[in-house]
């Protein structure tokens, strides 16, 4: 039995990995044909929380069409729009998938999981079990009321722009710029690296 990857250099979920190696992985990955790259964030903020998300991960990954590449760092944040201490706070991560779906079915499919579990739409800003929202896909850039690419707000939200910056340092938001700069520029109150705890990378 293996020993567990140590926190740090070692831990693979964290580390970005070398864009030869993703090349390498994407020509033996004979599944998806012209993949296009997509992120995608995850927020969780009622039962357990970890739980859900790395649940959400696996669905992800087991759908047709769709690989999970990478998986961001666990962070804990304050709820947006509501009073303090009115709800739990979040767990948030952010995914990097390369997918041969369309953004309308990669779309029906992030509702899937989430209804998945028990995702209700009844209040705006209320808490959720599951929040599984496309932040980007390829170089899109689309004003559709359904799918807003990129995400019209993601620019300006910590909670997405740490953990892709984690796993993808050299990102860009198509027509924002990167990733870096924009975080550079907003602030971190309520968005905490919870080094304690990790997601996986399906196998």
């Amino acid at each position: 039995m293996s020993a567990p990857f140590a926190k740090g250099s070692s831990d693979p979920t964290v580390q970005p990995v070398p864009a030869s190696v993703i090349e390498q992985v994407d020509a033996a990955d004979t599944t998806l044909s012209n993949p296009k790259r997509a992120v995608i964030a995850l927020g969780a903020n009622l039962g357990n929380r970890l739980e859900t998300l790395q649940g959400a991960i696996d669905a992800l990954e087991d759908t047709p069409g769709v690989r999970v590449k990478g998986v961001s760092p666990v962070y804990e944040t304050e709820p947006w729009g509501v009073a303090p201490d009115s709800q739990p706070s979040y767990f948030n991560a952010v995914l990097i998938v390369k997918t041969t779906l369309p953004p309308s079915s990669l779309l029906e499919r992030a509702h899937a999981v989430e209804e998945a579990f028990h995702r209700v739409r009844d209040e705006h800003w209320g808490p959720r079990t599951l929040d599984v929202d496309i932040v980007a896909y390829a170089e899109v850039v689309s004003d559709d009321p359904q799918l807003t690419l990129p995400h019209p707000r993601a620019h300006e939200r910590a909670f997405v722009l740490a953990p892709w910056f984690d796993v993808d340092p050299e990102a860009a938001l198509p027509g924002q710029g990167r990733v870096a700069d924009l975080l550079s520029a907003v602030t971190r109150d309520g968005v905490a690296l919870r080094t304690d705890l990790e997601l996986r990378l399906p196998e």
